[in-house]
């Protein structure tokens, strides 16, 4: 239908009305009119008004936030042996399916040594492959044993690339923090660093030459924090620094 227009029609045009219609349609579309037209104003520019499904889904979404690691504190167990068990099951510990390792040893051992995380081999004890046979070594040099000592990680799974940092902040932190205070050793050795410690926070005390206390509940403990296994393994210097620093941390006489 056309409006607001005449229709040109020559003189000697004969016929019906529905004829006259047909070729001033057909004159229109050759001369590139296809469409309906008014004369009425049009807003283009306006926006059309969101239906409440649309206003809907426009709304941003909140992510919730990420669960703390070990849930609640109130529901963290009160002794090693359920701590061990709670170690294996909890489920903000460690992504599912992969393999965790316990921690082991006496409660006020007299040595407590925390790596990151189990090696590559180990199933069921920690330290199983080659930087647990250095640390036997070490261990004995200065008359202790493995079995005389409590040994844990602080990821109870092997991870690729942890993001130390996003753990401290999920609450990795605070759950060391308890372990510790449960083993209550009379000292604390830690290998790794450059990733545990970003989770020491206020609770720890660290100089220069990585010798501090664990400081928790009132309970102080003399903390040394050394590089990982690995690193000591591979490089002689590294380990002879550790060696001269481990003999200054526990009061023994460099020969």
């Amino acid at each position: 239908m056309v409006t607001g227009s005449s229709v040109p029609v020559g003189s000697g045009a004969t016929g019906s009305i529905a004829t006259t219609l047909a070729a001033a349609i057909e004159w229109w579309r050759e001369a590139g009119v296809d469409g309906d037209f008014t004369e009425l104003p049009q807003d283009w520019l306006a926006e059309a008004l969101p239906t409440p499904a649309a206003a809907a889904l426009a709304q941003p979404i909140e992510a919730k936030p990420a669960p703390k690691i070990g849930g609640p504190m109130a529901s963290w167990p009160d002794n090693l042996v359920q701590f061990a068990a709670w170690w294996q099951e909890e489920p903000t510990l460690a992504q599912a399916g992969l393999h965790r390792v316990p921690p082991y040893g006496p409660r006020k051992a007299p040595l407590m040594v925390l790596v990151a995380m189990p090696e590559e081999a180990d199933r069921e004890t920690l330290l199983s492959g080659k930087a647990g046979h250095f640390l036997s070594a070490m261990l004995a040099a200065k008359g202790l044993s493995r079995d005389q000592i409590y040994l844990a990680s602080v990821l109870p799974a092997r991870t690729k690339l942890p993001d130390w940092e996003a753990l401290a902040s999920a609450g990795l932190g605070a759950v060391l923090a308890h372990h510790i205070a449960l083993a209550a050793p009379q000292r604390v050795l830690v290998f790794g660093r450059g990733g545990i410690s970003t989770l020491l926070g206020n609770g720890w005390a660290q100089t220069a030459a990585s010798l501090g206390n664990f400081n928790h509940e009132s309970v102080t403990v003399p903390l040394m924090v050394a590089v990982d296994l690995e690193a000591l393994l591979a490089s002689p210097g590294l380990k002879s620094g550790f060696w001269n620093r481990w003999l200054e941390w526990t009061g023994t006489p460099q020969q």
